[in-house]
């Protein structure tokens, strides 16, 4: 089967995606990107771009059996620029993120029609699918709340169109090595993984490191992930402030180098109070790292909270205070040693599920699923 797959914003979580599941897939794939950056003009032009180059592609002969792209295509506005040989080929969205409930810093931030263009999106696919049930819920909840902001002629109807066509696909991700062996001597080991943005809350972990300071607490920390142009300015001030007990800082060029810090992690920390999925803590668990997150956002549906009552010590109510608290006691009942470590296997078990070796056949064949339907 041949997939044609558009993606505008080729890069960090969108990319790896792809490629992982390109690269285990059994179906041949067309794939069209365009880099990663200016979002907002990737979600404005990429339908007519990439509209252009496949219809360049079938005066040459090429042919596909469905469209698969992500979220930042209007994939409404291809379908209906696109020749009838693609325009009515079944066609699947996926959903990493949505600009519906995407934190913005201010209310005035939001752009509506990126908004709508999700929507419109949703309504054009044959199937939806979303990266998370808390990803999916949370966006077909906010789609009435949304039309209201209309001033007349609201759509009505449109949450149950898309749920029904809607389906949860968790993202796969490469395998992580195995943990072998015993923990390194030394202090509690910290990292702190996510886009160095104000929604995944960065104040909150540094808050709980002053705290386990004024309690003499020995800790370490690495603080990674991708940084921007504009970021947060408590980033410089903690990384001057802490000093002395960072072992990493910023972003890691190499995968392998990614892998050694979480290998060598004791404790993956969030604050995040926004997150579709949660790349970082499964790749931090699946290193063998115990994770202290948030009870909110899609973390509980990762870690299975609602089958397994036990894994309730791998989070916190997501303030700081808390967060120390909860270090702090990792720091007095692990000691020097990994016994604490033995609790996350059956985590790590759960994680490996997520790897593309267990994840693409059930992708594989939920497009020949949707290859074989009849488009919406």
């Amino acid at each position: 089967m041949r997939v044609l797959a558009l993606e505008p914003y080729y890069g960090g979580s969108h990319r790896s995606f792809l490629d992982g599941w390109i690269r285990h897939s059994e179906h041949t794939w067309d794939l069209h990107t365009l880099p990663a950056r200016k979002w907002k003009w990737r979600m404005r032009h990429s339908a007519l771009t990439f509209e252009e180059e496949v219809r360049a592609q079938l005066e040459a002969g090429e042919s596909w059996d469905v469209v698969f792209c992500s979220d930042m295509v209007n994939l409404a506005e291809f379908r209906a620029l696109a020749p009838k040989e693609v325009r009515d080929l079944p066609a699947v969205v996926y959903f990493h993120e949505n600009q519906l409930t995407y934190p913005v810093r201010f209310p005035k931030e939001r752009d509506y029609q990126f908004g709508m263009t999700n929507i419109t999106s949703a309504l054009a696919a044959t199937e939806v699918w979303f990266n998370s049930a808390f990803h999916r819920d949370e966006f077909l909840e906010a789609i009435p709340r949304f039309l209201k902001v209309m001033p007349d002629h609201q759509p009505a109807g449109v949450v149950a169109r898309i749920r029904e066509r809607s389906r949860v696909l968790h993202p796969g991700i490469d395998s992580v090595p195995k943990r072998e062996g015993e923990r390194d001597h030394g202090p509690l080991r910290i990292v702190w993984a996510a886009r160095w943005e104000f929604d995944k809350a960065p104040e909150v972990l540094f808050e709980a490191l002053e705290i386990l300071g004024r309690q003499g607490t020995p800790c370490r920390v690495s603080v990674l992930g991708e940084q921007f142009e504009e970021m947060p300015p408590v980033f410089a001030e903690a990384k001057e402030r802490f000093a002395d007990i960072i072992d990493h800082w910023g972003y890691l060029e190499t995968r392998d180098e990614y892998l050694a810090v979480l290998a060598a992690a004791d404790v993956f920390v969030s604050t995040a109070i926004h997150e579709f999925f949660g790349l970082s803590l499964v790749e931090a668990v699946a290193a063998g790292a115990m994770p202290l997150v948030p009870q909110r956002l899609a973390y509980p549906e990762v870690l299975e909270l609602d089958r397994h009552a036990e894994r309730q010590s791998a989070f916190y109510d997501g303030s700081a205070g808390e967060l120390a608290w909860c270090l702090s006691h990792l720091v007095s009942t692990m000691g020097e040693r990994a016994e604490s470590w033995l609790a996350t296997e059956p985590m790590r078990e759960r994680m490996e599920g997520f790897f593309w070796e267990a994840a693409v056949p059930g992708f594989d064949r939920a497009m020949a699923e949707v290859a074989t339907a009849r488009p919406s």
